[in-house]
């Protein structure tokens, strides 16, 4: 990678699996909330559920109450609404260690930028500058519940364009979803896939090293 193949101006973060360590299954979420984790049927059941409805919660347009019913009635009573909410609270983690001197040092160069766009929920969202407070520190931050749009949807991508200031191959975009990241290659971006499961500070430092930009 040399500097004539891109322009970066603007650095952009996924939150989750990125800055932001998460629950990856429905067992895991409970353990995190210290509720019991109903069978492996019901479990797999449960997630696929979140699944589902990902991207209506994700876009703004479905409550956080109709999120909760739904996988609570999926659980075949093994959950109540309100074991739910506390197992979606709970799904933040915490934040990969290192995360927060990467970002001071990069806000730190004056022709560069740094952004947040997750694919996430107001709920979630509500708890960032409280209990996460590295993503706080980036420049722009913004949400696909915000935009209405979800990654990898093109219009998602565009929108997050017009508010940042950068386009195309000035964007060099981290995310953990492969999804994600074809998405924003075919969108023009400069898109790199991290391992959610590793020490995703680490991996970007040396893609940032690729890129020259550290």
């Amino acid at each position: 990678m040399t500097q004539q193949d891109h322009d970066i101006r603007l650095v952009c973060f996924d939150w989750g699996g990125v800055i932001l360590r998460i629950c990856r299954t429905w067992e895991e979420g409970c353990k995190a909330a210290d509720i019991k984790a109903p069978s492996k049927k019901i479990s797999k059941k449960c997630m696929t559920k979140l699944d589902s409805l990902a991207k209506r919660y994700h876009t703004g347009q479905m409550s956080d109450k109709a999120f909760f019913r739904a996988i609570s009635n999926e659980s075949e009573e093994a959950h109540s609404i309100d074991d739910v909410a506390a197992i979606h609270h709970a799904w933040l983690i915490e934040e990969y260690e290192g995360v927060e001197d990467l970002i001071d040092e990069l806000n730190s160069f004056a022709d560069l930028s740094t952004a947040l766009f997750s694919n996430t929920n107001a709920t979630h969202w509500a708890r960032m500058e409280e209990d996460f407070p590295a993503a706080s520190m980036i420049q722009h931050i913004h949400g696909s519940h915000l935009f209405g749009l979800a990654k990898p949807d093109e219009k998602a991508f565009a929108a997050f364009e017009r508010r940042v200031g950068a386009a195309g191959n000035q964007v060099l975009f981290f995310d953990d979803t492969l999804e994600h990241v074809e998405g924003a290659k075919a969108f023009g971006w400069c898109a790199e896939l991290i391992d959610h499961s590793g020490d995703t500070v680490s991996q970007m430092r040396k893609i940032l090293e690729q890129y020259e930009i550290l």
